[in-house]
């Protein structure tokens, strides 16, 4: 096949160079020839028609025209406006074959799409304020699930709490933990009548109880399937509370040893969502975030509420130092100023000799500063207490006490 030239006998030298051949004088293709020795705007006197031009686009995108066709086409682009949007669109395509950029998306893009979805448009029926967390961590946890593969269901995962003053672990894979999310989950679904996946009749168990139950009744392995239990559960248990009214933030649920009202329950149960969704992330090299600020203050805020009643039970077992004495009848006695710095953060002051007590800045001994993440990390078990808090000051006694109970408020 022949290639129509203006003339100038390069076409051998050219197609030896690597370059895109210079388009042929077809009739369907109108070029029209410039007069002997004229002034053409072409290659070599030739006026090429605009459907040529055109063809040559995606060479010129690719720099692969001669300085001859890069002129024409760049010439016809200051005349012809779909020729150069069409230019523009090819260059930025040719961008992305760069062999320097990944063409993954940013990791944290659905992260992103996901909060700004979920903070624009206020549901018909809103979901109470103590639900949102629940129902924000895990659709976030559903949303780094979505596109798992087989083997990423399979990953192994370590998960670590604080039991006996030390750290303890246990091992399963990434379906596993989904598994123990719907199990522990059950127990608010059972508190609000809803079905519970261990089964109906079944005794009051503590979470871990429910757990090994659950991961026991297993015929095989836990794959990809359990994903789906788990979501609809969820999503079940958030529109259960939307539509249920005032009072029922106020209906007991049973934890084994002891009892939190549905409103902290649910915080409870975000909390460890965020905490094994964080663990699942890391075990297939994921970047995963923190909760929105003022989700993160509640989850926060129930840690710090909880920990007079466990370091009471810490006291009775002989885990901590006795309580003493108060000054008068009704004082407050002693406080810990728990200073939570950074995102979520704020001021807290824990009461230290009664668990119906409420903390006064105006009794307080001791003082601990840590960042919001820090903290939620001791209490999830995976910071020991002695390297917890950034900054002390204080009755040391005290301030051990207060974080070996942070600390275990922590369990599988």
């Amino acid at each position: 096949m022949s290639w129509e030239t203006g003339g100038t006998g390069r076409e051998n030298e050219d197609l030896d160079a690597g370059r895109i051949p210079r388009p042929r004088a077809a009739v369907e293709e109108h070029a029209l020839r410039a007069p002997a020795g004229g002034d053409g705007d072409g290659p070599g006197g030739t006026v090429l028609s605009h459907q040529v031009l055109k063809s040559l686009l995606g060479a010129w995108a690719l720099s692969a025209c001669s300085a001859e066709e890069t002129a024409a086409v760049e010439e016809h682009l200051t005349e012809c406006a779909r020729c150069a949007e069409e230019a523009l669109r090819l260059r930025d395509a040719v961008g992305l074959l760069h062999s320097g950029r990944s063409l993954d998306l940013d990791p944290m893009l659905r992260s992103r799409v996901l909060e700004g979805c979920l903070g624009r448009r206020p549901a018909r029926i809103p979901v109470p304020s103590w639900a949102a967390p629940y129902d924000a961590e895990t659709a976030r946890l559903d949303a780094l699930l979505r596109d798992f593969g087989a083997a990423e269901w399979h990953a192994p995962v370590r998960l670590r709490w604080y039991e006996d003053e030390r750290s303890s672990q246990r091992r399963t894979t990434v379906a596993g933990v989904i598994r123990h999310l719907t199990a522990v989950d059950g127990l608010v679904s059972a508190a609000l009548g809803l079905d519970d996946p261990l089964g109906s009749g079944v005794k009051p168990l503590s979470p871990t109880e429910r757990t090994e139950t659950y991961w026991a009744a297993a015929y095989q392995p836990p794959t990809r399937a359990v994903r789906e239990p788990w979501r609809d559960q969820g999503h079940t248990l958030v529109r259960t509370v939307s539509f249920a009214g005032r009072g029922v933030g106020e209906i007991s649920v049973p934890y084994g040893g002891f009892a939190l009202p549905l409103r902290d329950a649910l915080l409870e149960r975000a909390f460890e969502c965020w905490v094994h969704g964080g663990d699942i992330a890391k075990a297939v090299d994921y970047p995963y975030e923190p909760p929105s600020a003022p989700h993160l203050h509640r989850l926060i805020d129930l840690a710090a509420r909880l920990l007079p009643a466990t370091l009471a039970g810490r006291r009775r077992a002989g885990l901590a130092a006795p309580a003493r004495e108060l000054v008068a009848a009704g004082s407050p006695g002693r406080s810990l100023h728990l200073e939570v710095e950074g995102k979520g953060g704020g001021d807290w002051y824990i009461a230290l000799d009664s668990p119906a007590a409420v903390g006064s800045p105006d009794h307080t001994v001791a003082r601990v500063a840590l960042d919001g993440v820090e903290f939620c990390r001791l209490v999830a078990g995976h910071v020991p207490p002695v390297e917890a808090a950034a900054g002390q000051e204080g009755d040391r006694e005290a301030i051990d006490d207060v974080l070996s109970a942070a600390a275990s408020l922590s369990r599988l």
